[in-house]
């Protein structure tokens, strides 16, 4: 990923911001609210939510039918666009996350109903555990070539090392699909069934301990934890309603609730809910994705401005941090010489990629958009900086164009629109060979050999391993204190500043009142500390890429992990498991590793380093899973 996000501030005079917020609020948002209704009304919607997809012509011609209307006329035609791309990944986003919960549940569902002890798998197969073990080892002969460590019981030392290695844990990992599509195939044969069953279970290998049945009923009670949970949040999933910048939905929801009663507890918290979500006050952003939509130029004082099509009797100036100014001078720089060369320059090869206008929310009062402030958003791509960048750029463009001309000639008889398709794409081919002037600057090269794995953990945020591929070495290890340094501080004064927000939101609870806490962005900005941390060890190294956990599933896990080791440790009090799984959940760290995976990624891009994604194991210290993942991910390269 090579593209990153520049963000400034646009100054206008009152007149333009009035007209851009009467625009923005009262017709382009409406528009996007419309949309989403009768998106959610479509025949097809069912099948939308089973195949995971929608299509964009569908969202077309609805906006075709309600842009006819009196309430959405007058907008500029980008407005329109940016609304249709807008509500197609609004709905595409959310469909994905729907299958995606289905298969999840799917899955855990599968692995419930063919989790089982070991003395429900003996009594299954009308025999002893040995008999069992027999049969594990035959299909693991069958799959892959038998190991000593599989067979033959080894001294302590060696057994333990043998199973903190990272490349055996693959190796299971790699045979486990395999174990599942023979479980599947294999209906009438009891004695295979439970013998791959024995060996899912155990890690895709035989023990050589007996089972220990308190820790096998914890395991099976955090599966059944998390299928629970993930029903309760498919059954609560919500589909996508818009923004209200009038604040009827809450007033509906107020008298609703003060001249009526809930029926069930369900809807009486869906009432709750409504009235204590605060509403967002702004407006939906416009999205040009066209980087030829963005005009650049100087005023009079010599100030940087832009015009956005549509409303290009309108300027606006560019207030940007000194850091980021460059970037926003070499947009002036690609429009003036393509300007120049009348054309023998591509568009496609423009730094500034894409552009979104949207309002920031200020504080006091007036008029909003006197008291709110417009914010440009601009897509760039790294490469596009440097000459050895923009090379590479265009050699994936001619990649891909010569791929499209190919296939379009073998088909034949082109009508007159195809050979017109076929020219425009011939003469952006043409113009790919005159790249803008760009300074000459080599591209990062690393070791293709060496892999920075990070792990997120429960009250680490995380921890590096960087490894030779080659011989699955460990070069080095970095923990997060030595990571941020002296800036470590400023991670107990965030765990500090998380309890006391987690107190507020409680007592707000309590008292049914708003609870919109936050931390004013102290976790957002040791996020950047440690990803800058990250990449500069990345390049001190000279590692190939970093390799990031996948982490769609680790809340799941996490919480599915605290309530199971609640149950466990009070047995049959309900109080006590809450109370338990209370003070656990306050005594370590929480995060969103979702902005600090971003934030990581962004600095990787602007250096050049590659991003790798693999699942990190639950098992083992911080370490070990780091350097898990820096193997799995160079093993999945061969």
């Amino acid at each position: 990923m090579s593209l990153i996000t520049l963000q400034c501030r646009l100054v206008a005079n009152e007149d333009t911001r009035r007209l851009l917020w009467l625009l923005m609020a009262k017709k382009y948002t409406p528009l996007i609210n419309e949309l989403l209704q009768k998106i959610a009304k479509h025949d097809s919607f069912d099948n939308w939510c089973q195949t995971g997809t929608i299509s964009l012509v569908v969202v077309k011609e609805f906006c075709k039918e309600l842009r006819q209307e009196a309430r959405f006329t007058g907008q500029p035609g980008r407005f329109y666009t940016s609304a249709i791309t807008l509500v197609h990944r609004i709905y595409k986003s959310w469909l994905a996350l729907q299958v995606r919960l289905k298969r999840k549940i799917a899955g855990q569902t599968r692995w419930l109903a063919i989790l089982q002890s070991d003395d429900e798998l003996a009594v299954a197969i009308q025999s002893d555990l040995s008999t069992l073990q027999t049969k594990a080892r035959e299909i693991l002969a069958q799959i892959r070539p038998s190991t000593p460590a599989d067979d033959e019981p080894q001294p302590k030392k060696a057994r333990i090392r043998k199973q903190s290695t990272p490349k055996n844990k693959q190796q299971g990992a790699s045979i486990f699909s395999v174990l599942f599509g023979l479980y599947e195939q294999t209906q009438n044969d009891v004695l295979t069934r439970c013998a791959i069953v024995y060996l899912l279970k155990n890690g895709c290998r035989v023990p050589d301990k007996p089972e220990d049945h308190k820790r096998f009923a914890k395991r099976r009670r955090k599966a059944e934890i998390r299928l629970e949970r993930l029903m309760t949040q498919f059954q609560n999933s919500r589909l996508p309603s818009g923004r209200d910048l009038s604040d009827q939905t809450w007033l509906e929801a107020l008298a609703l609730a003060t001249t009526q009663m809930p029926e069930d507890e369900k809807q009486a918290a869906d009432w709750q809910a409504s009235l204590l979500t605060k509403a967002k006050p702004l407006p939906f952003p416009v999205n040009y994705e066209t980087n030829e939509d963005l005009h650049w130029f100087l005023n009079h004082k010599g100030r940087l401005c832009v015009r956005f099509n549509g409303i290009s009797e309108h300027t606006f100036e560019i207030y940007c941090n000194t850091r980021q100014l460059h970037w926003f001078k070499r947009f002036l720089e690609d429009q003036e010489i393509k300007k120049t060369s009348k054309g023998q320059h591509s568009s496609g090869l423009f730094a500034l990629r894409s552009g979104r206008i949207a309002w920031r929310a200020g504080f006091g009062k007036g008029d909003p958009w006197n008291q709110h402030h417009l914010e440009l958003s601009c897509a760039v791509d790294t490469r596009l900086w440097t000459a050895a960048g923009t090379a590479q750029v265009c050699q994936e463009k001619a990649t891909a164009i010569n791929k499209i001309i190919k296939g379009t000639r073998a088909k034949g008889h082109l009508n007159q629109a195809q050979e017109a398709f076929l020219q425009r794409r011939e003469t952006t081919l043409a113009l790919l060979d005159n790249p803008f002037p760009r300074p000459t600057h080599p591209l990062y090269q690393g070791d293709s050999n060496r892999l920075l794995g990070v792990s997120f953990g429960l009250d680490k945020p995380a921890t590096v391993a960087i490894i030779d591929g080659a011989t699955e070495k460990v070069i080095t290890y970095r923990s997060v204190r030595q990571l941020l340094g002296e800036n470590y501080q400023l991670l107990n004064r965030y765990r500090l500043r998380q309890q006391r927000t987690a107190h507020k939101r409680h007592n707000s609870q309590r008292k049914a009142a708003p609870n919109q806490h936050s931390e004013n962005g102290l976790g957002e900005y040791v996020d950047r500390l440690l990803a800058q941390a990250i990449v500069t060890l990345a390049k001190e190294f000279q590692v190939s890429s970093l390799v990031l956990p996948d982490v769609g599933d680790v809340r799941e896990v996490i919480q599915s992990e605290v309530q199971a080791r609640a149950e466990q440790k009070h047995l049959g009090s309900i109080d006590r498991q809450q109370e338990y799984a209370l003070q656990y959940r306050a005594s370590v760290h929480r995060w969103s590793y979702g902005r600090l995976s971003q934030n990581i990624q962004s600095q990787a891009a602007q250096t050049g380093i590659a991003i790798e994604i693999a699942k990190q194991p639950f098992a083992g210290t911080p370490q070990e899973k780091a350097k898990g993942l820096a193997i799995s991910a160079y093993q999945s390269r061969q």
